[in-house]
């Protein structure tokens, strides 16, 4: 696996000068491109076309050092159809733009080409198993939220404070199936970014019908990779979340696939007890 990400990572330095695509990065890679994507965001901790802006502004930022062409024919060479795209981004990563980068010889970013080397790391075990499950229903309230990494998420604690909790005890009392209990559901996330947007649903599996304040929500049939943890909340989860990317699919033959992902979660004071599921295909 780490050869074929560090061929993927060659490839995409090859590729820079004009589309870098992704579906062969990942036939590269060995897995699909949904899968590559999260795989290289846990990894790297950026998300792939931050890594490929990053490093095409790197390239950039030694030909406007250089002088020997325009700043247009640099901003064009780079992907940018004007000096003013090319002057906003540049300024983004390296604090100038690329007229004060030439003249005052300003000190300038660089993003180091990215590679994977074997890292001695989950010396404790992770606890899974897999589960193959029907299509089933989820009866709930949903909303969109941005994404946060590191602490509560404050649009989802002022989300389910808005259900209230008769309702959430209302849920309760629906659920019939596995999953037990209430659960969150995230799916369509546009990015890994913080800030980027996902959506989220609250609710439970049940064969019932939803009240009439209530939605619905079908999931489809799929093989998931059940994964539990206990300790401080929220970070437990947060790094359950990271490990199961970075270390627990590298590690397996199992592929996440595009779907929600199911948390149920069960707090006592400051300690939680999580089971994160995610739809995977071996």
């Amino acid at each position: 696996m780490l050869e074929r990400l560090n061929e993927a990572m060659a490839r995409i330095e090859d590729d820079l000068g004009g589309e870098v695509d992704v579906k062969q990065l990942a036939r590269i890679a060995g897995t699909s491109e949904y899968h590559f994507r999260r795989m290289f965001s846990a990894l790297a901790g950026l998300p792939l076309s931050e890594y490929v802006r990053r490093r095409r502004l790197t390239r950039a930022a030694g030909e406007v050092l250089s002088g020997q062409d325009s700043l247009l024919d640099v901003a064009v060479r780079w992907g940018y159809g004007s000096n003013e795209a090319f002057a906003r981004a540049f300024r983004a990563m390296h604090g100038v733009n690329p007229q004060e980068a030439r003249v005052q010889r300003k000190p300038l970013q660089s993003q180091q080409i990215l590679t994977f080397r074997l890292v001695v790391e989950g010396s404790t075990s992770m606890e899974y198993r897999i589960v193959e499950k029907d299509e089933f229903r989820v009866v709930g309230r949903g909303t969109r939220v941005p994404l946060v990494h590191l602490g509560q998420n404050p649009a989802i604690v002022e989300f389910v404070k808005g259900i209230g909790m008769p309702a959430l005890e209302r849920m309760k009392e629906l659920s019939d199936g596995e999953p037990g209990g209430l659960l969150a559901l995230t799916f369509n996330q546009e990015g890994v970014e913080e800030g980027d947007h996902l959506d989220y649903f609250q609710g439970v599996v049940t064969s019932r019908d939803a009240p009439e304040d209530m939605e619905t929500m079908t999931v489809p049939q799929n093989t998931w990779a059940v994964f539990t943890t206990e300790g401080p909340y929220p970070e437990t989860i947060q790094y359950m979340w990271r490990d199961v990317y970075t270390q627990w699919f590298p590690s397996n033959s199992y592929q996440s696939v595009e779907g929600p992902s199911m948390l149920r979660t069960e707090i006592d004071g400051d300690t939680a007890r999580a089971e994160l599921w995610i739809p995977v295909t071996s």
